[in-house]
């Protein structure tokens, strides 16, 4: 590694962190004058508050460092065209391929660091942030926290349940329904309640308005009782995981979680398979971005870095954009989640190597 490569991957990291000491501040402030009056109702501790803005710096730099990364490349690159460092830089012999080499390097790195943050450091980060908001700032709390109505889970390869809603305050569940079936797909029994509690300190359950009907040969068999206690080999709180869960789980957890999901039959699959290939895509789109951030403002331009800075903003935001509406796409369409994750990343992609084309003619 060169002077010149030494200089520019310097200058790249150097930028991207302070870009990330500017902007997570001003965030915080932002969400501070937005929360304070929910804190002061609910008299949340300061040490929950501040443990809640550690959490909240980590959860949001992940979220959003491709955006602060693409905006102070454009930043850095665009003064080195101004002050004609690049022309200097291309003159002296170098190919523009060779002089993006550090920009690479600082991809690698960011990238790299990132991966690590997303398997390991930001889930515990975003559980601590979405308890906090859920406990303590949105409507409802924990009741919020769950997917609390239509509840359907396969527990194994032959028993399926139901249940209408579910409190988690009480632990109780309504129009609760199990059915067992044999291997050929016959169904053995079916059992019904009004309601069903657990019982922490028995470790059971028990069922209000409980019946069976156990399918016969000939004719099938009719149990009816008020009120019956039993034991289930599921936890009523397993089936209705938070509705974040997937954010909170590190990589090992997630994919045994994903597993565990697919063979229950959940409805939320896609939502959990995003969450996973995101942990991938987000740090594949910093050697995109940075590409395109070069290709547009390695240019003296008349305006000056102010019109690098509004073509970046733009495609930035666009990027973001593609980014959310596909993921929601993912989560509430047929559209498979890979597909949907990465669609952005190839959109950007193809930009990129045009924009790079052109750079460098």
């Amino acid at each position: 590694m060169n002077i010149i490569d030494k200089y520019i991957l310097k200058r790249y990291l150097a930028t991207f962190v302070v870009m990330l000491l500017l902007f997570i501040p001003i965030g915080i402030v932002i969400d501070v004058s937005e929360k304070v009056n929910r804190m002061i109702q609910n008299k949340v501790p300061f040490g929950r508050i501040a443990v809640y803005y550690f959490d909240f710096t980590i959860y949001f730099a992940n979220l959003l460092f491709p955006i602060f990364l693409f905006l102070s490349v454009i930043w850095f690159t665009s003064k080195l065209a101004n002050n004609t460092e690049i022309i200097a830089i291309l003159s002296s012999g170098i190919s523009f391929s060779r002089f993006l080499r550090p920009y690479i390097i600082g991809a690698s790195i960011v990238s790299v660091f990132a991966l690590l943050m997303g398997f390991f450091i930001v889930p515990k980060s975003s559980e601590g942030f979405n308890n906090f908001r859920y406990n303590y700032l949105k409507g409802n709390g924990k009741s919020e926290m769950r997917d609390n109505s239509d509840v359907f889970r396969q527990i194994n390869d032959l028993e399926f349940i139901h249940v209408g809603t579910f409190n988690q305050v009480s632990g109780m569940a309504f129009n609760f329904t199990l059915e067992k079936f044999n291997k050929k797909d016959q169904l053995i029994f079916k059992i019904n309640a009004d309601r069903i509690k657990w019982n922490p300190k028995t470790k059971n359950y028990t069922l209000f308005g409980y019946q069976k009907r156990t399918i016969g040969v000939l004719c099938d068999k009719i149990e009816s009782l008020p009120k019956k206690d039993t034991v289930f080999t599921f936890d009523l709180e397993d089936l209705t995981p938070t509705v974040y869960v997937a954010e909170t789980l590190s990589l090992g957890e997630l994919n045994k979680f994903i597993d565990k999901e697919r063979s229950r039959g959940s409805s939320n699959i896609n939502t959990y398979l995003v969450v996973l290939y995101k942990k991938y895509s987000i740090p594949v789109s910093a050697f995109i971005l940075t590409i395109i951030a070069v290709a547009v403002s390695s240019m003296k331009r008349r305006g000056g870095m102010g019109i690098n800075l509004a073509i970046g903003i733009g495609l930035a935001f666009t990027y973001v954009f593609f980014d959310k509406i596909f993921g929601v796409l993912a989560e509430k369409s047929s559209i498979p989640p890979l597909i949907a994750v990465w669609i952005p990343n190839i959109v950007f992609g193809i930009l990129a190597i045009y924009l790079l084309r052109n750079a460098k003619r």
